[in-house]
């Protein structure tokens, strides 16, 4: 195939708070180029040529995720912690209908209580966790599932932040991973669900104090779910509409 004609690349854009980075000398130097840094280049790793990567982060004009970055972002990645609450509601709308068109989202770790991830499940999001540097495994459930592609099972993270069950969210429409960790909790670490037109895909493992996402198959794991959640088309958010009465006289039914 020549270069033509192949498909424009995805366009992604991996948001992140950046907080940590500029606060704690140790994130910085664990992350030199910011959490955002570090996930753009695992997906540009795995992905390549399919795919055309930005960053944004919080303290940018309108939290990097004006009108315009959206409309040319097909997947959007979410890592946030410490600004959750400041977060603007008018840019979690327009997220929001983004994602009801069709963009794909992936929240990562603690952006489980982001605002665009609890307005999206209509839950409360909360888990259990505790921070003792234990190694966590990451088990595949769901093995043919384009996201667990290429993985290792199980993912071994030798030290990483613990999450645990009771995990308040909807019911997955995939349970692709779930994680063990050396203190005896279990999560469910890697879950599917479809909002109106979008795509979106939960995945726990990357904490700001361990380098988890150095880890190349958290990479793989991110990657895969970036071209899983690539939606066909950006579609009109649905809405309500009105049919007039007898719009369906011809429509070839029995006669």
């Amino acid at each position: 195939m020549s270069s033509s004609s192949l498909p424009p690349p995805l366009r992604v854009t991996v948001w992140n708070e950046g907080r940590h980075e500029q606060q704690d000398p140790e994130v910085a130097k664990r992350y030199p180029h910011g959490i955002h840094g570090a996930v753009a280049e695992g997906i540009e790793e795995h992905l390549g040529a399919r795919v055309s990567v930005r960053t944004a982060t919080f303290d940018e004009p309108e939290h990097g995720l004006t009108e315009a970055t959206l409309a040319e972002t097909d997947v959007l990645t979410w890592w946030g912690q410490l600004t959750h609450r400041e977060v603007s509601d008018e840019v979690v709308t327009r997220v929001h209908r983004r994602v009801l068109a069709g963009m794909g989202l992936i929240v990562l770790h603690s952006g489980h209580w982001s605002k665009i991830f609890t307005r999206l499940m209509g839950t409360t999001c909360t888990l259990r966790w505790r921070n003792a540097a234990e190694r966590e495994l990451v088990w595949t459930v769901a093995p043919a599932h384009p996201i667990a592609a290429g993985v290792d099972h199980p993912i071994v993270i030798d030290q990483q932040e613990t999450y645990g069950e009771f995990f308040d969210i909807p019911a997955p429409e995939e349970l692709v991973f779930i994680s063990s960790f050396s203190g005896g909790e279990v999560f469910r670490s890697g879950c599917t669900f479809r909002r109106g037109n979008g795509r979106i895909f939960y995945f726990s493992p990357g904490d700001q104090e361990y380098p988890v996402y150095h880890h190349p198959q958290v990479r793989r794991v991110i990657a895969n779910a970036v071209g899983w959640a690539a939606p066909e088309a950006i579609r009109a958010v649905p809405r309500l509409t009105h049919s007039e009465a007898g719009w369906f006289e011809d429509a070839g039914g029995p006669a």
